[in-house]
């Protein structure tokens, strides 16, 4: 059971404050755990659950916002993380983003989502479908019928009716004028390639989302070709999870709209589609820089959007960087990005420069991560394949359409 949400800001202030039981927790909780945060750095906001002297904290954080849960009870701490995610991902659906201005200015509509999502500390309704039912989301014409009326509130005056149904995540008496699903495999790769060139490590987490228009009542029935792949499956509320246990088939009445059905990791990726190689030579006060991009294993579709970027260390002063492809600059924060694009078939792109040091300092001896950006549309490098999805209860026969696209997550090479 939640007693408490804070939202913090990147500086700490305290942005918004719900208490969700009849125990009141005092705001020290949060100067307590930003005292923390300034004292063990940047490495406590991965930590999600945190033991304070009188409280368990739960944190997630999305676009420099801290969303701070705390109770001082036994409780399910997976449910606490779950719940802030599903807050965060309302959040953004509702804001259209997810930041300070846009947190401060929708005051009212973020209480009251916070109120219908969860009671007494208990998660409740997290749906954003039926959401949207209830509160409408922010516009310009309800922000100046507010102005005129002096009525602030979205809220609706009528339940959903799906509230009261065996399927909450759906409204009822749903009416297309043609029906369509279409379901997309979107997956991130994640890996790191030691300095020189050996592939440590590699993984992918991926996600099937579903974009479903569908009168009445459908029931579907997903498969995929290699279900075996699969690790660490988490599924939207709507799957069945017998039918998975028993035969890896994903059975679901599916939400109106876009929604993620499945969320997976696939582990021990052996190919990684190109390659990039830094080169790095220090001396007489400066560092000479070499980069060379080009595909390490053709996965059959274009790669493009393909961008490198690194921080530049705190010792350097000044940068020339020039590529033979694409475009270089040097952003605000002191990183590096060059924007390769698409590699052309004449010729394999490169970046080199150099970079200058302090006065006094003769080499360079922190040497700089290079995170590596892609997109290739149309397949998922992971293998994963679907097989075939079958719909039922449906008045007329529907469109369904498939897409894959894997891009660049946490794609690392150390230099």
């Amino acid at each position: 059971m939640l007693q408490c949400i804070f939202l913090l800001s990147d500086s700490g202030e305290v942005m918004l404050e719900k208490q969700l039981t009849g125990h009141w927790v005092d705001r020290s909780i949060c100067a307590w755990f930003w005292d923390q945060i300034l004292a063990q750095g940047d490495s406590l906001k991965l930590v999600p659950v945190i033991a304070s002297p009188t409280h368990y904290l739960f944190q997630v954080v999305r676009e420099g916002i801290t969303f701070l849960a705390c109770t001082q009870v036994e409780m399910p701490p997976l449910m606490a993380i779950e719940f802030l995610c599903r807050v965060a991902d309302v959040l953004t659906d509702y804001l259209d983003g997810l930041n300070e201005d846009l947190i401060k200015d929708n005051f009212v509509i973020v209480y009251e989502l916070l109120d219908e999502m969860i009671d007494n500390g208990f998660p409740l309704t997290t749906e954003p479908n039926i959401l949207r039912e209830m509160i409408a989301p922010p516009n310009i014409v309800s922000k100046v019928l507010s102005v005129v009326t002096g009525n602030s509130s979205n809220m609706s005056n009528t339940l959903p009716g799906a509230t009261a149904s065996c399927v909450p995540w759906r409204k009822t008496d749903l009416k297309h004028a043609s029906n369509e699903v279409y379901v997309d495999l979107v997956e991130e790769m994640d890996a790191t390639i030691n300095r020189d060139g050996n592939l440590v490590k590699c993984e992918i987490y991926g996600e099937v989302q579903v974009n479903s228009h569908l009168s009445g009542l459908p029931d579907l029935t997903l498969s995929f070709a290699n279900p075996s792949i699969l690790n660490d499956v988490r599924f939207h509320p709507c799957v069945r999870i017998r039918p998975w246990e028993s035969s890896q088939i994903l059975s679901f009445v599916p939400p109106d709209g876009l929604f993620k059905l499945v969320n997976y990791r696939v582990k021990k990726i052996k190919n990684i589609p190109i390659y990039v190689k830094p080169q790095l030579t220090s001396d007489s006060g400066a560092c000479r820089i070499s980069v060379l991009v080009g595909i390490r294993n053709d996965p059959g579709k274009s790669i493009d959007s393909i961008t490198v970027q690194f921080r530049l260390p705190s010792c350097v002063t000044s940068s020339d960087l020039s590529s033979n492809h694409g475009s270089v600059n040097i952003l605000a924060d002191k990183t590096c990005l060059w924007s390769v694009g698409r590699i052309p078939n004449d010729k394999a792109p490169s970046m080199s420069g150099t970079l200058v040091l302090e006065t006094g300092m003769e080499r360079l001896h922190v040497f700089p991560t290079f995170q590596v950006g892609f997109k290739i549309m149309g397949i998922a490098l992971s293998g994963l394949k679907i097989d075939k999805l079958d719909l039922k209860n449906l008045p007329s026969r529907p469109y369904k359409g498939f897409r894959a696209l894997t891009r660049g997550g946490e794609y690392q090479v150390r230099s």
